[in-house]
C-alpha cells in the first residue's frame, strides 16, 4: 500500500494499528501475504505447523465466562435508548416489541411488520421479557479461525486509490524508475490517483493539454491558495512523467488483459447471459494469442513512450529495501507493491509489498498453487494457500547487491505444496463470499452432533486450470523447460522468457510483473487470522478496545478520570478509519462459522431436546423450517441459509454492503455481547445503491463487476445519501433480533466482543423475490444455493393447500412460460442450425434432416449434474448435456457455449449431445394447471356466488345453503362467505318461525326450551307472553311481508301464503257458526275449533267456539254424572268448572250438584266428628258407611272409615282368639306372652277397645304379676318387664362360669403377665383344674388383678370395685372368702335357688306360655347340678384342715354365682372360720342376698338437693310432682293373706350382723341357742334339698335353720276358667251403640268370666293412688305388690320409674364408681337395659 510522502518541509507519519495479541500495535515493515505471518492462539503466536494437524474440534481451553458479557436482563447490558443524531445524520430503523402473544408465531409477526418494516430494509425486533434461550455452545471445546480486516481497505474509494499507486509502482519499478517519493507541488505531496481522476474526467492528458485545465485542477486538488506560476507546469509534468506513460499502457494491454480475463473466466466479465464477444468457434489456447496480441501493441507503446523520458529525470538503481512487514488483513489479491516513501530517507516499500526478494530456482521452494475460485476467493498471497515451507521464510540469497529473480528448479516441480489440515470455521471459501452449499463428501471434518457435511462452492475455472501457478507457461500453455520460466512477482505465474513479448533473455534486474498484473484484476479478499477459543478472542478484544481508546478519550473532570467509551464514539471513530487513507487499523472477525461444525448457539432437538427452547418457533435452527417458510421445500441443507451461521466480533470488526442471497429474509440473534450497528438500504433503493457504487468505484467494477457479491466494500453513508439512496441505522444488542427484508443492503461494525447468530428463511412473499435474485445470480454468472424451480415444484407435491396455492400458482406459471418458450427457442435454433447445415453441403446432395430431439429422465440426479457449466444456474427441468466433456449447458446458453471442438451448428442439431427433460410439456403444464385450479377455488366459488345473485332478485334458498356449504368446506379465507352465511342465517330463522305456523303443533314450540322443564315461575311467565306474542295472527302476514323485504325463495314461503289464505277462509265459517249455535251439534263445534287451532295462532273467533263446545261438554258430563256415582272432590270440580265455562245459575244440572255437594260435606262432617271421638261408636260409623253409596263423599273419609271399622272387627276376632286359647287345658297349646303383648300394643291406636279386650287385659295382668314376683326375686322391682329376660340371661351366663364342673380346685397360679409365686407348703391335687380363670367371676385375667395375702388368688379389680389408684405395690389385701367381714359389691339381689323352683312351679298356671321358661329352667337346673355335685363335700364330720384350700375355692365359685346356695355358703364359711380363722368372731347365719348399690336419687329429690330445701312442699309450684288421685286397688284375691314382710338376714352388707337370724321365708323367726362346743350345723349324709312342695329340714332333722315357705305365700289364685260353652258367651250389647262411661250403661251387667277377678276395676276405682303405687314399687318388702293391677302397674312405671330411668335414676340405687380404671358408664349415658341389668 503506497501513502502519501513526506516533502522536506514537513512530515506526514504514517500511523498503522494493528489487532495484536500482544500490544495494540505492531512495528517493522510490512510483506506481501505469503505465509511469514503466524497466527496468534493464547495470546502468544504459535507455529502454524505446530496447531495446523489439530482439528478445531479436537480443542479444548478455558471456558468462557458468561457472566463476564453483555446478556439480557443482566446489569452489564447496555440500556437500550434512541440515538438522537448519528453521524451523516442517518434515521433509525423501526424496533419492535412484540408481546408474548404475537412472538408465538414469526412468520406471522413477519406479516404483521412486513409493511412498515420493508421500507426501511432492515428492523429490531426484542423478544418479549422472559424469553431468553439458554447459550447452548460449549465453550471449552469452541474454536474459530478469524478473517483479518483493514478498515481503510474495505473503503471502495481508498481501495482504489491504493490499488492504483500499487501499479503504478510496480510499473514504473519494472522499468527501472522507481517512485520512492511522491511529486510535491506547493510543499505538499501530489495524490497521483486524484490527478489521474481530475485529468480523465476532463478528457485526457491532450484534451487538458489543449484548453490549459490545469490551474483549474489543482484548484481542485486543493491547491487553492497563492497560485505559483509554474503550478500548472507542475502538475503537467508529474503527470507526463508519472501518470501519461502508464495511462498510455494501460490503453493498450487493457483490452487483451480483458480479453485473457474473460478467457480464463470461461465467459465475459459484464453482468449478462449474453454470447462473450471473444467467443470464436473453436477456441484458441494460451499460445494462439501471441501473434497481434494487446501484450504486444502495449509493450511497443510502453517502449516508445519512455524513450519520450528526459535522460537527466532517470533515476539511480535503487538499493535494497528493508525487510517488510508481514502484512495481515485487508489487501489487494495484486498485491505486488511498492515502497513507502517514509520508510527510509533513499527508497519506501509497498505497504503491501512481498518481502523483497525475487524467487529463483536455488530457493528450492515449490511456487503456491493457484486457487481455482472466483474472484472473491482468489486470496494469493493468504496463509491458508501457502505451502508450509515458506510460511518462514523472509529473505532471499543476494547476488551482486540484487535480489535474485524467482525462477523454478526442477527439484521444485517434484515436491506438492502442503495444505492445510482443516478449512476456515468449516468452509472452503478462503475468506471471501461465504458459500452456501454443503459439501457432499462424507468424509468432510464434523464435530459432535453433526449430521450434515459441507461441500466446496464451485468456484471460477480459467480456460485451463490443471496444475500449479508457475508450472507452466502462461502463454504457450506447455511446463517443459522449467529453467526459462520466469515468475510474476505479483501472482505468481510463470512465463518463458522466449514467449514475453518481446522475449526476455536474460532474469531482469528489478521486479517483474506480468500484464495482468499491472493492469490490475481488481480481485480482493479476506486474509486469515489466528485461531482463538471465546476467551482468548474476548481477551485479545478487550485489550485491543482498551488500548485504542483509552490514548483518544478527554479527560472528564466530573468522573476524575477518563470519559468511558460511548456508543457514538465507536461509531464516528469506525467510519474516520473507514475513510483514513494513512491510518490503517486491523482488526480480526469470525465471521461465517459454521453452526453444524461448531455448534448453535441455540438448544437443538438433537443434543437438548428437553429444553423447551429446542423447539421454539423463534429458534434460528427452527426458523428456516417453519411450516409457512418455503425452505422446508428445500430438499438439502445449505449452510448459512437453512443452517445458522455463528458471527464472533471485536471493536470495528465489519461486515461490508451486501444483501442476501436469493434476496431472502434474515434473522440475526446477538447470544452475547457488546452492540453490533446496523446499517440497512430497503429493497427499493437497491439500483440506486448498486449505481452509486459504480459511480464511486468504476475501476473495481470493470474487473469484478459481481463486486457487490464479494462483502468486501463499504461506502460511507453521506456517499449513498447524495446520490438519493435511503440509508438507515439501529444498534443491535444483547437479547435482540434484526430481520433483514429481502433485495436489502445492509451492512454494519461491531463496538467490541459479541457473539451472534444468523440464517435465513422465506415467507411466501418472498418468491417473486426469490425469482429475481435467481436471475440476477444467473446474469453475473455467480452459483445459486439452491434450484429455486425444484424448490417451486417440490412445494406442489408435497403441500396442497389452498393458501400455498395462492402464491405458488402465479410463480409456476411463470417457470412453465419461461421453460417451454426456452425449449421452443432451443428448437427453432437446431431447426436453424440443421438448414444452416444442409445449405453448406455439396449442392444436390441428399442430406438427412437431423435435428435436436429430447428424452425424458424423471431421475433425481445431484445438482452439480444439472448446473450450466456457463452461467452456474440450475437447470432443473431440462439440461443440455455434452457426450464428449459431460458438461451441462442450460437452455439458454445451449449450443452457444464451447463444450466441445465441435461446431455450434453440430451441437445444436444433437450431434455427440443430448437434451433431458425432466417431464414433458404436457406433465409440466397439468402440475401447474393443478395448482392454479387450486388456487382458483375461492375465486370459482365467488364466481358461483356472484352468478347466483345475477341470475334473479330472488335467489333460492336451496342453491344459497349449498354454496354455504362449500364455502365453509374450503380451507381459505373468502370475503363474501360472512356476509353470504349472515343472509342464510336470517333466512333459516325466517323459515324457522315460518315452520311454527305451518308444521308443528303450538305446544311443541316448548319442547326444547330449557326453562319450561325447570318450572321457573318468573321464566314461565316471560315465555308465556312472548308464546303469545308468537301467536298472534297477524305475524303471518308479517312473516310473508318480510319475505318479500329479504328477496329469497323456498317452497315454506308458499305453504305459508296458502296457510295465510286458509285462516281468512276459517274465520268466514266461524263467524257464521257463531251467529246460530242452536243448528249445530258439539261434534260440528268441536271440529270446527280444532281446524282454527291447527292454524297455530291465535284467531279471535277459535276462543268463542272453544267457549262454546266448553258449556256445552260440560252439560253433557252433568247430565251423565247423574246416572253414576261421583266423589265430592269430582262434584266440586264440576261446579268449578260450570263457573270457569260460563254456566248460568240456573241450569238444572247445576242446582242438582250444588244439593249434592251440600249432602255430601255433611257427611264428612259427621265422620270425621265420630272417628275423633274418644269412645268410637262403631254403629253410627256402619249406618255411615252403608250410606256412602248414594252420597258424593270423599274417597279418603271413606277409607279411613271402613279402616276403622275394619280394624275394629280384626282386632275384635284376634282377642277372642287368644282369650279362648289362654283357657285351653293344654298348657303348651296357650299363646305366647309376646304375642299377646303384641295384640294389645296394636290396639293403643283403636280409640276404643273391642269387645273382650278386658277380659284378655286381666289374664295379661295376672301372667305380668309372676313377671313381677320374678323381678322382686331379681331385685330388679322397678325395672321395666322386658329387663327380667335380659337380666336373667346374664344371671344364666355368670352362673355358667361359676358352677362349672370342668373347674376344679388348684394351687394359686400367677397371672400370665406376673410372676408366678405359689406358696410351695401348698400342694393340692391340680388334675383337671383350670388354671387361666380367677376370681368370684371364674373369668380369665382382665384389668387391674390384686391377689390376697393369705388364700393367693387373684381377683379382678373390676369385681371387687377396687380402683386402680387406690391400690399401692406393698399394699396387703384380704379377700371376701378368707375374711367374712369384706364385702363383696352386689349390683343386684341373688333369690335363692328354693324361691327360684318356686317361681317356676307356677308356670303351668299361666294363662300365657312367659319367654323366661327356658331361661329360668337353665339356671335351676345348672344350680341344682352343681348342688348334687357340691354334696360329697358338705360333710361337717369329714371336713379336715388340708381341706380348706377346696373349701376357699368351691366358697369362690358360689359367691361368684348370681343365685344363692344359702346352705352350702354358711356351711363353707363356718368350716373356714373353724380351719383358719381371720376374723374374732364366727360368720353369721346368711338367709338373703341383696345388692350393694345406694339408692339413686329420684329427681325431686336432687332438685330439693340444688336448691337446699329437706320438705317437697317448698318447692316451687312448676317444680312439684303433680298429684294424682287414685283410689286404693282392691287385691284380685281378697281372701288371701298377705304374708309379713320378710326380714334381713345379718352378716352381710344387706343384712344385721346380730342374732337372733330370720328365715328367708317370711315367717316367723326361729331362734337357735348357741352351742360353743360344736359347730351350729349337723351333717346328714342323707341331706335332701328343700323343695316347695315339702318341708324339709335345713341341715339335719330338728336343726335345720331353713324352712320352705309358708302356705299362704303363694301365686295368687284366680277363678276357674269356664270352658267352651260352660257359661253364656260374649256380650253383644259390646258392640251395639255408646250410651256412657266405657259404652254401656250403669244397669247393664256383663256376666265375663274375668268379673270376678276384675269386678271392681271400672270408673275411678281403676285409678289408684300414684304414690303408693311408686312407694311399692321402690320397695322390695312391700307384701302388696302382687295384688296390683296392671293398669295401676304401668301408671306406676310409666309416671315414676320410667322417668328415672329416663333421667339416670333407679329405684335400686346408684351404681359406685369404684375408681378401678373399669368404671361402668352412669345412668343418664346407658340404655334401659344397662341400668336395669347392673
Amino acid at each position: 500500500m503506497v501513502v502519501p510522502p513526506s516533502t522536506a518541509a514537513s512530515s506526514t507519519a504514517t500511523t498503522t494499528a494493528r489487532a495484536s495479541p500482544a500490544q495494540g500495535a505492531s512495528s517493522g515493515a510490512r510483506g506481501k501475504k505469503s505465509g511469514s505471518h503466524t497466527p496468534t492462539t493464547n495470546g502468544h503466536q504459535t507455529s502454524t505447523t505446530n496447531n495446523a494437524s489439530i482439528p478445531l474440534s479436537a480443542r479444548k481451553s478455558a471456558p468462557l465466562e458468561l457472566s463476564s458479557v453483555e446478556r439480557r436482563g443482566q446489569p452489564l447490558t447496555g440500556r437500550e435508548v434512541t440515538k438522537r443524531s448519528r453521524p451523516y445524520g442517518l434515521q433509525e430503523a423501526p424496533t419492535y416489541r412484540p408481546t408474548a402473544e404475537e412472538f408465538k408465531d414469526p412468520m406471522e409477526y413477519m406479516r404483521k411488520i412486513a409493511p412498515e418494516g420493508i421500507k426501511y430494509g432492515i428492523v429490531k425486533v426484542i423478544p418479549p421479557e422472559g424469553w431468553d434461550p439458554d447459550f447452548a455452545i460449549d465453550t471449552e471445546q469452541f474454536h474459530f479461525r478469524t478473517r483479518r480486516q483493514e478498515l481503510n481497505s474495505v473503503d471502495g474509494g481508498t481501495r482504489t486509490n491504493l490499488n492504483y499507486l500499487d501499479q503504478l509502482a510496480k510499473f514504473h519499478k519494472q522499468h527501472g524508475t522507481n517512485l520512492n517519493r511522491f511529486p510535491s507541488v506547493d510543499k505538499r505531496p501530489l495524490d497521483l490517483y486524484k490527478l489521474k481522476k481530475a485529468v480523465e474526467t476532463r478528457g485526457g492528458f491532450d484534451k487538458v493539454c489543449k484548453l490549459k485545465k490545469w490551474a483549474e485542477i489543482g484548484r481542485d486538488l486543493g491547491y487553492s491558495g497563492k497560485i505559483m506560476s509554474s503550478l500548472s507546469t507542475s502538475l503537467k509534468n508529474s503527470y507526463q512523467k508519472w501518470l501519461h506513460p502508464y495511462e498510455e499502457y494501460l490503453r493498450v494491454a487493457k483490452p487483451g488483459v480483458q480479453q485473457q480475463l474473460e478467457f480464463e473466466y470461461g465467459g465475459p466479465l459484464t453482468p449478462s447471459p449474453a454470447n462473450s464477444p471473444m467467443k470464436r468457434s473453436v477456441q484458441h489456447t494460451p499460445s494462439s494469442l501471441r501473434g497481434e496480441s494487446p501484450a504486444m501493441r502495449a509493450s511497443a507503446a510502453l517502449n516508445a513512450s519512455m524513450k519520450d523520458v528526459d535522460d537527466g529525470e532517470k533515476s539511480t538503481p535503487v538499493a535494497e529495501p528493508p525487510q517488510a512487514v508481514s502484512t495481515s488483513g485487508f489487501t489487494a489479491v495484486n498485491a505486488g507493491g511498492f515502497t513507502p516513501v517514509n520508510l527510509s530517507p533513499a527508497s519506501f516499500a509497498a505497504v503491501n509489498t512481498s518481502n523483497g526478494t525475487k524467487r529463483e530456482s536455488e530457493n528450492d521452494l515449490t511456487p503456491p498453487r493457484r486457487l481455482n475460485g472466483t474472484p472473491s476467493n482468489l486470496s494469493k498471497s493468504s496463509t491458508e494457500n501457502r505451502p508450509a515451507g515458506t510460511a518462514g521464510t523472509n529473505s532471499a540469497p543476494k547476488m551482486n547487491g540484487h535480489n535474485l529473480k524467482r525462477q523454478l528448479s526442477q527439484d521444485s516441480l517434484a515436491r506438492n505444496s502442503q495444505g492445510d489440515n482443516e478449512t476456515t470455521n468449516g468452509d472452503g471459501d478462503n475468506g471471501g463470499r461465504r458459500s452456501k452449499r454443503l459439501k457432499k463428501e462424507a468424509s468432510a471434518p464434523t464435530v459432535m452432533g453433526s449430521y450434515m457435511t459441507f461441500r466446496p462452492t464451485t468456484l471460477r475455472i480459467p480456460g485451463d486450470s490443471s496444475g500449479k501457478p508457475g508450472e507452466k507457461c502462461e502463454t504457450c500453455g506447455k511446463g517443459d523447460d522449467p529453467k526459462s520460466l520466469l515468475l510474476c512477482d505479483s501472482c505468481e505465474n510463470g512465463y518463458h522468457k522466449y514467449c514475453l513479448d518481446p522475449p526476455i533473455k536474460t532474469v531482469p534486474d528489478y521486479d517483474w510483473h506480468c500484464p495482468k498484473c499491472l493492469v490490475g484484476t481488481g480481485e480482493f479478499g479476506f486474509e486469515e487470522g489466528g485461531i482463538y477459543s471465546l476467551k482468548q478472542f474476548q481477551e485479545k478484544a478487550h485489550n485491543f478496545k482498551e488500548n485504542y481508546f483509552l490514548p483518544k478519550m478527554p479527560f472528564d473532570p466530573v468522573l476524575n478520570c477518563k470519559r468511558p467509551v460511548s456508543e457514538d464514539d465507536v461509531e464516528r471513530e469506525f467510519w474516520r478509519l473507514v475513510e483514513s487513507l494513512t491510518e490503517t487499523v486491523e482488526v480480526e472477525y469470525g465471521a461465517d462459522v459454521h453452526s453444524t461444525t461448531h455448534g448453535s448457539g441455540f438448544p437443538t432437538i438433537e443434543r437438548q431436546p428437553l429444553n423447551e427452547y429446542s423447539t421454539d418457533p423463534w429458534n434460528l435452527n427452527i426458523l428456516p423450517l417453519h411450516p409457512e417458510s418455503l425452505f422446508r421445500h428445500i430438499k438439502s441443507d445449505v449452510s448459512g441459509m437453512t443452517v445458522p451461521w455463528l458471527y464472533v466480533g471485536m471493536c470495528f470488526s465489519t461486515f461490508c454492503w451486501h444483501n442476501e442471497d436469493h434476496y431472502t429474509y434474515s434473522a440475526n440473534y446477538q447470544h452475547f455481547g457488546a452492540t453490533k450497528t446496523w446499517y440497512g438500504i430497503p429493497g427499493e433503493d437497491a439500483e440506486k445503491f448498486e449505481n452509486a457504487m459504480r459511480e464511486a468505484v468504476p475501476e473495481l467494477f470493470e474487473t469484478q463487476p459481481d463486486l457487490l457479491f464479494q462483502l468486501v466494500t463499504l461506502l460511507p453513508p453521506d456517499q449513498l445519501k447524495k446520490a438519493g439512496v435511503r440509508v438507515y441505522a439501529l444498534d443491535q444488542r444483547a437479547g435482540q433480533f434484526v430481520i433483514t427484508f429481502p433485495q436489502a443492503y445492509h451492512a454494519g461494525f461491531n463496538h467490541g466482543f459479541n457473539f451472534n447468530e444468523a440464517v435465513n428463511f422465506a415467507p411466501h412473499d418472498w418468491e417473486p423475490w426469490g425469482e429475481t435474485g435467481v436471475e440476477r445470480l444467473q446474469s453475473f454468472r455467480r452459483q445459486p444455493c439452491f434450484s429455486h424451480d425444484e424448490m417451486l415444484l417440490t412445494a406442489a407435491a408435497r403441500d396442497t393447500t389452498i393458501k400455498t396455492a395462492k402464491w405458488l400458482a402465479p410463480a409456476l406459471e411463470r417457470v412453465r412460460d419461461r421453460e417451454i418458450s426456452q425449449r421452443q427457442e432451443l428448437a427453432k435454433r437446431s431447426k436453424d442450425a440443421d438448414e444452416q447445415i444442409r445449405k453448406a453441403d455439396e449442392p444436390g446432395a441428399q442430406s438427412e434432416t437431423r435435428q435436436l430431439d429430447f428424452e425424458v429422465d424423471e431421475q433425481d440426479v445431484p445438482e452439480d449434474e444439472y448446473q450450466c457449466s456457463f452461467c452456474k444456474a440450475y437447470s432443473y427441468l431440462s439440461r443440455f448435456q455434452c457426450n464428449k466433456t459431460s458438461k451441462v449447458m442450460c437452455l439458454l446458453h445451449a449450443g452457444s457455449y464451447e463444450c466441445c471442438d465441435s461446431s455450434e451448428e453440430h451441437r445444436l442439431t444433437g450431434k455427440d449431445h443430448t437434451l433431458r427433460y425432466r417431464m414433458t410439456d404436457e406433465a409440466l403444464d397439468s402440475i401447474v394447471q393443478k395448482v392454479i385450479d387450486r388456487a382458483r377455488v375461492p375465486e370459482a366459488w365467488t364466481e358461483k356466488l356472484e352468478k347466483t345473485l345475477e341470475d334473479g332478485p330472488k335467489p333460492s334458498l336451496k342453491t344459497l345453503r349449498s354454496l354455504l356449504s362449500e364455502g365453509e368446506r374450503i380451507p381459505y379465507e373468502l370475503p363474501q362467505l360472512a356476509s353470504l352465511k349472515a343472509f342464510v342465517d336470517r333466512c333459516n330463522d325466517w323459515v324457522e318461525e315460518a315452520t311454527n305456523y305451518i308444521t308443528r303443533k303450538q305446544q311443541n314450540r316448548r319442547k326444547n326450551e330449557r326453562v319450561w322443564r325447570k318450572g321457573s315461575t318468573a321464566k314461565l311467565a316471560e315465555m308465556e307472553e312472548r308464546d303469545r306474542e308468537l301467536r298472534k295472527v297477524e305475524n303471518v302476514h308479517k312473516l310473508l311481508a318480510a319475505a318479500d323485504e329479504i328477496g329469497f325463495d323456498c317452497p315454506e314461503i308458499t305453504t305459508l301464503r296458502e296457510r295465510a289464505e286458509a285462516i281468512e277462509e276459517f274465520q268466514r265459517n266461524a263467524k257464521a257458526a257463531l251467529s246460530n249455535p242452536t243448528i249445530h251439534s258439539t261434534q260440528e263445534f268441536g271440529d270446527l275449533a280444532e281446524e282454527g287451532k291447527g292454524f297455530n295462532v291465535d284467531i279471535p273467533e277459535v276462543e268463542q267456539l272453544e267457549k262454546v263446545v266448553q258449556q256445552m261438554k260440560w252439560n253433557d258430563q252433568a247430565r251423565e254424572s247423574k246416572t253414576r256415582f261421583h266423589s265430592l272432590q269430582e262434584v266440586g270440580d264440576l261446579i268449578t268448572q260450570a263457573s270457569e265455562v260460563g254456566i248460568p245459575e240456573h241450569n238444572e244440572h247445576l242446582i242438582f250438584l250444588k244439593d249434592q255437594k251440600q249432602a255430601g260435606e255433611l257427611w264428612e262432617a259427621k265422620a270425621k266428628e265420630l272417628m275423633a271421638a274418644e269412645i268410637v261408636h262403631y254403629p253410627q260409623l256402619e249406618a255411615l258407611s252403608g250410606q256412602a253409596s248414594s252420597l258424593p263423599v270423599s274417597s279418603e273419609t271413606l277409607a279411613a272409615v271402613d279402616a276403622i271399622l275394619t280394624k275394629q272387627r280384626e282386632a275384635h276376632k284376634q282377642i277372642v282368639s287368644l282369650y279362648e286359647r289362654s283357657k285351653d287345658p293344654d298348657y303348651r297349646n296357650r299363646p305366647t306372652y309376646k304375642a299377646v303383648r303384641e295384640v294389645m300394643e296394636a290396639l293403643a291406636e283403636l280409640n276404643s277397645k273391642p269387645t273382650g279386650t278386658i277380659d284378655l287385659e286381666k289374664e295379661q295382668k295376672r301372667h305380668e304379676d309372676w313377671m313381677r314376683r320374678g323381678k322382686k326375686l331379681f331385685g330388679k322391682a322397678n325395672a321395666p318387664l322386658h329387663i327380667l329376660k335380659m337380666h336373667m340371661q346374664a344371671v344364666e351366663s355368670q352362673n355358667e362360669q361359676c358352677f362349672s364342673l370342668n373347674d376344679r380346685p388348684r394351687t394359686p397360679v400367677e397371672p400370665s403377665s406376673r410372676e408366678h409365686t405359689p406358696d410351695d407348703s401348698q400342694t393340692v391335687d391340680v388334675s383337671g383344674s383350670s388354671k387361666d380363670v380367677f376370681c368370684i367371676c371364674r373369668r380369665p385375667e382382665a384389668g387391674m388383678m390384686i391377689e390376697c395375702e393369705l388364700c393367693h388368688e387373684w381377683y379382678h379389680g373390676k369385681c371387687l370395685k377396687i380402683a386402680r389408684g387406690k391400690v399401692k405395690e406393698d399394699d396387703k389385701y384380704t379377700c371376701p372368702i378368707c375374711d367374712w367381714r369384706v364385702k363383696i359389691p352386689r349390683d343386684a339381689a341373688r333369690p335363692k335357688l328354693e324361691d327360684l323352683q318356686d317361681w317356676q312351679a307356677d308356670i303351668a298356671n299361666l294363662p300365657f306360655q312367659p319367654d323366661e321358661e327356658d331361661v329360668l329352667e337353665s339356671i335351676i337346673n345348672t344350680a341344682q347340678e352343681f348342688r348334687d355335685f357340691m354334696r360329697p363335700y358338705i360333710n361337717p364330720m369329714m371336713t379336715t384342715p388340708e381341706e380348706v384350700m377346696t373349701q376357699r375355692f368351691y366358697l369362690r365359685k358360689i359367691e361368684g354365682a348370681e343365685i344363692l346356695l344359702a346352705y352350702e355358703t354358711n356351711f363353707f364359711r363356718q368350716e373356714l372360720h373353724k380351719w383358719a380363722p381371720v376374723a374374732p368372731v364366727p360368720p353369721p347365719i346368711l338367709e338373703q342376698s341383696r345388692s350393694t348399690r345406694k339408692p339413686r336419687p329420684t329427681k325431686q329429690q336432687k332438685l330439693m338437693a340444688q336448691l337446699g330445701i329437706d320438705n317437697p312442699d317448698d318447692l316451687p309450684q312448676h317444680l312439684r310432682t303433680k298429684q294424682h288421685n287414685f283410689a286404693k286397688r282392691k287385691s284380685s284375691e281378697s281372701h288371701v293373706k298377705q304374708p309379713p314382710p320378710l326380714q334381713p338376714a345379718p352378716g352381710r352388707s344387706d343384712t344385721p350382723l346380730s342374732l337372733p337370724h330370720s328365715t328367708s321365708t317370711g315367717n316367723a323367726p326361729n331362734s337357735l341357742p348357741p352351742q360353743a362346743d360344736h359347730p351350729p350345723f349337723a351333717y346328714d349324709p342323707h341331706f335332701n334339698m328343700p323343695s316347695p312342695h315339702n318341708d324339709p329340714s335345713a341341715f339335719a332333722p330338728g336343726s335345720s335353720l331353713f324352712h320352705r315357705s309358708p302356705p299362704g305365700l303363694g301365686s295368687p289364685i284366680f277363678a276357674p276358667s269356664p270352658r267352651p260353652g260352660a257359661g253364656p258367651g260374649l256380650d253383644p250389647s259390646l258392640f251395639g251403640p255408646p250410651s256412657s262411661g266405657y259404652g254401656r250403661t250403669d244397669h247393664e251387667h256383663v256376666d265375663s268370666p274375668m268379673a270376678h277377678a276384675y269386678g271392681s276395676s271400672q270408673g275411678n276405682s281403676m285409678v289408684p293412688n300414684i304414690d303408693s303405687i311408686f312407694a311399692e314399687m321402690t320397695n322390695e318388702d312391700a307384701a302388696d305388690g302382687l295384688g296390683s293391677s296392671h293398669a295401676g302397674d304401668a301408671l306406676a312405671i310409666s309416671s315414676g320409674s320410667v322417668d328415672d330411668e329416663l333421667n339416670g335414676e333407679d329405684g335400686a340405687g346408684d351404681d359406685l364408681h369404684d375408681g378401678s380404671g373399669e368404671g361402668s358408664a352412669s345412668g343418664s349415658g346407658r340404655s334401659l337395659e344397662e341400668q336395669y341389668l347392673n
